[in-house]
């Protein structure tokens, strides 16, 4: 095999391969990832999955049966109605996807990659990475407590955010897209139901109490308390050694607001805070008892 020569610039030239040489390792390697490539999403990445638009079919198909009440023309027992319920609870996992969501879009619009295809920037509850917090919990607290409460917000990549105003604006943007669905709901309710009137139709009821956990929703988690929203979206502007001790005991607050707020002697006035809200942007006929009712089927 011939031998390398230099050429003018000092570098050395690569000899011609000979007829039945081996090619060398650096011919036959492969080129090397490109790491902007591989972070770019693709289109799969940001699409609502399957199982969400599943979700959303059940619930409609819940909704049309509680307005038709073809459920008790099936059965002849009006004693019972079960779709009312995957009505409410059918909404309210929506909801909760929504909300983290809508978290995981500011994040990821910020800077925090490790979002890319994760269950809440596709819509998909069932993976959420905080299955329990973001999930489960918050459907306990419905079927318990009767009102709307999400878990805390543990997923968000504080060094992939480095800007404190991201930061704030990714933990209030769960409680916007909550008060926003309220208002949807609200104004649903009040172009079915007139202002001085009063339904038994069971999907207006699941209506209006999907527009109450959402209200509850995004209020509450405005509130400045450990493993609220609130609290995270002041936590940019705490002394880091604070804000992270606080952070690992959210889980906890946000249990503790909710044992507060089922207390027996509590509990009542979180409805007739509600209510006087509702009456303030003029919703008075909008019923919280009628849906909190169809919740109990025992």
């Amino acid at each position: 095999m011939p031998m390398s020569e230099p050429v003018g610039n000092g570098e050395v030239a690569r000899p011609e391969a000979a007829p039945g040489d081996a090619p060398s390792p650096e011919d036959t390697a492969a080129p090397a990832p490109d790491p902007e490539a591989a972070a770019r999403p693709s289109r799969l990445d940001l699409l609502p999955s399957p199982l969400f638009v599943l979700l959303l079919g059940v619930t409609g198909i819940a909704g049309w049966m509680s307005w038709t009440q073809a459920e008790v023309r099936w059965t002849g027992d009006d004693s019972i109605a079960y779709a009312p319920l995957v009505l409410i609870v059918g909404g309210w996992i929506v909801s909760l996807a929504v909300h983290e969501y809508a978290h995981a879009l500011v994040a990821y619009r910020s800077g925090d990659r490790a979002l890319l295809g994760s269950g809440y920037l596709r819509l998909n509850p069932a993976a959420f990475r905080e299955l329990f917090a973001n999930l489960v919990l918050p459907v306990v607290f419905l079927l318990l407590g009767r009102f709307g409460l999400t878990g805390p917000t543990v997923y968000l990549d504080r060094d992939a955010v480095p800007s404190r105003a991201r930061r704030s604006l990714a933990a209030l943007a769960g409680p916007v897209a909550s008060l926003l669905l309220a208002a949807v709901l609200g104004v649903v309710t009040s172009v079915l139901v007139p202002q001085d009137a009063v339904t038994d139709n069971w999907a207006l009821g699941g209506i209006m109490f999907l527009c109450f956990l959402n209200a509850t929703t995004g209020l509450l988690n405005l509130l400045p308390l450990p493993g609220l929203d609130g609290f995270a979206a002041v936590a940019p502007y705490l002394p880091r050694r604070f804000a992270r001790q606080s952070h690992t005991t959210g889980l906890f607050g946000v249990i503790a607001v909710f044992a507060v707020l089922w207390l027996p002697p509590v509990r009542p006035y979180l409805n007739d805070v509600m209510y006087a809200l509702f009456t303030l942007v003029g919703l008075p006929q909008l019923d919280i008892g009628h849906g909190s009712f169809m919740l109990q089927l025992w």
